[in-house]
């Protein structure tokens, strides 16, 4: 956790963005404890309390991150005076309206209509203090709402590890509520590639964007393994997960082909922007030399290594030695090639979008910008 950032300078919707992005990271890095140790007993008991009823207290939990956002934007506001007609007060719902919920929405995370100033339990023309007289239930829940906004105003407690808090836990609750992915139907075979492409390669904050290819390899693997003559009475393994060494799991790549008496058949190791050089064909080497392998993949995303030479003398060394062919590749020209093999296409996408839905490594941005890319309209050449 880093110290809390001046935000008295910037807008409420990067205030926002800023926000989500650090509460990301702390998902991402597994270090929401961190968080946790820089807040007390109270402070925890009455935000998880905001969260359990998020769903229901759609309201409340708007209004808690206008204000705390506003905090921020103006730290001598006293944000218990959330409308412009109260002396010293300035338009919670404003805020909120113009920012807070179209943001909310744009996250999937629980949000009004229109505003959380739009329920006579929180419109109120009262402060949010010990004595306002809204009628929000359950009892516990205004309880809680009320201290948060004494303990950040008469406690000079942090908004912004509260806000912290709050969008570390909306988006586990989102993560497990799920979204529902987009599979697209009679694409070209380049439609496809280029749209695996844009998923690859954006920029996440979250881990796990090396684990795409893969998932895209394998998709069209679950496709072959029934179509072509070559894999008849094969298996395909299942994946590892995505933090197992080969060393550890006993696997000789990412995939794996095996035949009726459990031996490897074929395997392929993708790299995500890395080149394949040498130096990892012979650790590939060193992993398969042992077993009756007939091809070995290594595919990557990144440009071919500029010392073809080297790479093409160790791959004939290898094929004297054992007997096993080294294919090195791109991931998209071999995707190309492969889909070409295919009696229908849509049985590939359909395989990497359950993938995608199953796989531990995948988080909620990657599942989100597939929807994104496969809903653009943009016309192939």
């Amino acid at each position: 956790m880093t110290e809390t950032t001046n935000y008295r300078s910037k807008a409420h919707t990067e205030i926002l963005h800023e926000i989500y992005r650090k509460a990301l990271s702390i998902i991402n890095e597994g270090a929401f404890h961190v968080l946790i140790n820089q807040l007390d007993n109270i402070e925890k008991s009455n935000l998880q309390i905001v969260i359990d009823n998020c769903e229901k207290g759609k309201g409340v939990l708007t209004v808690l991150i206008t204000s705390l956002t506003h905090k921020l934007h103006n730290p001598e506001q006293d944000i218990r005076l959330h409308q412009e007609n109260m002396e010293g007060g300035y338009s919670g719902r404003g805020i909120d309206f113009k920012y807070v919920t179209p943001f909310l929405k744009e996250m999937r995370f629980p949000a009004m209509a229109e505003s959380g100033w739009l329920t006579r339990s929180l419109e109120q023309n009262m402060p949010y203090d010990f004595n306002y007289p809204g009628k929000i239930t359950p009892s516990e829940l205004k309880s809680a709402f009320l201290t948060l906004f004494d303990l950040v105003q008469n406690q000079d407690k942090s908004p912004e590890k509260y806000l912290l808090f709050l969008f570390s836990k909306l988006i586990e609750h989102r993560e497990q509520e799920g979204i529902e992915l987009a599979k697209p139907t009679n694409l070209p075979i380049s439609a496809i590639i280029s749209r695996l492409k844009q998923h690859f390669e954006f920029r996440y904050s979250s881990r796990g964007a090396s684990r795409l290819p893969t998932l895209a390899i394998y998709a069209v693997y679950q496709c072959m393994i029934k179509e072509l003559k070559r894999f008849e009475g094969k298996t395909l393994m299942p994946l590892e997960a995505h933090t197992s060494s080969d060393k550890s799991s006993g696997r000789v790549g990412d995939i794996e082909v095996r035949d009726t008496e459990g031996r490897v058949f074929e395997a392929v190791e993708i790299k995500h922007g890395i080149p394949i050089n040498v130096q990892l064909i012979k650790d590939a080497y060193e992993k398969f030399k042992s077993h009756p392998i007939q091809r070995y993949y290594l595919l990557s995303t990144a440009e071919e290594d500029s010392d073809i030479d080297s790479i093409n003398k160790e791959i004939l060394r290898i094929s004297k030695i054992h007997g096993c062919q080294v294919i090195i590749n791109g991931i998209y020209p071999s995707l190309k090639y492969y889909l070409r093999l295919l009696h229908n296409t849509y049985d590939f996408i359909n395989n990497y979008v359950e993938n995608l839905k199953k796989d531990t490594a995948i988080k909620y941005e990657h599942r989100l910008k597939w929807n994104e890319i496969v809903s653009q309209q943009v016309s192939e050449a």
